[in-house]
């Protein structure tokens, strides 16, 4: 698949407000700083697309972009961000697991893993949380550029380990590097996939 339209349409706080038309939503999510914006970026091709900033916590709605006028990417806040208020944590909490839990549109929720580091406990939590619910995902690790490849392929089999603790078995895995677009075109081929088996 090729990226060649992608519009920015609404920002909410409420799953009930997001566009109303039946197209497929595939959202992106993640800790703060995994490093989100840029990921969504380079899969668009459109650097100024999802805002980029070096202090985490920037995105705080559920952001939705429409794709070649055909599906929606969904950029949605990042979890455990430490410097926003319990209150304000709370209230993101809510409606992102509203957006997820109850947008029938969604087909398959990106869960965005630093590469750089060994398996966080938010990050196995929330995809537990995940599979409680049923929501398909993906693990897509980011900045894979910034370390050596045995340390990158030592962070990825402590991810296993530690995720067929919980699961039979691992859900799709992607590697990606922003700088270099490293893993847009199977990102971009998933997304294709999951569409034409929907549409039959």
């Amino acid at each position: 698949m090729k990226i060649t339209k992608a519009t920015f349409v609404v920002s909410n706080t409420d799953y009930k407000l997001c566009p109303t038309d039946e197209r497929a939503e595939f959202a992106f999510i993640g800790r703060s700083n995994v490093g989100k914006s840029s990921l969504i970026n380079m899969i668009t091709g459109n650097k100024n697309l999802a805002k980029t900033s070096g202090r985490p916590g920037k995105t705080q709605l559920i952001n939705h972009f429409l794709i070649n006028e055909d599906w929606f990417l969904v950029d949605l806040p990042g979890y455990g961000y430490a410097k926003a208020s319990k209150v304000q944590r709370e209230k993101w909490e809510r409606f992102i697991a509203d957006y997820l839990t109850k947008r029938e549109q969604l087909l398959n929720v990106f869960v965005l893993l630093d590469s750089r580091l060994e398996p966080q406990k938010i990050d196995i939590e929330f995809m537990n949380w995940c599979g409680e619910k049923e929501l398909p995902f993906a693990m897509v690790f980011t900045k894979i550029d910034k370390l050596s490849s045995s340390a990158l392929q030592k962070n990825l089999v402590k991810y296993k380990k530690e995720m067929l603790k919980y699961w039979e078995a691992l859900p799709p895995v992607f590697t990606t590097s922003s700088e270099s677009a490293f893993g847009k075109e199977k990102i971009l081929n998933y997304i294709g996939q999951i569409i034409d088996n929907v549409k039959g």
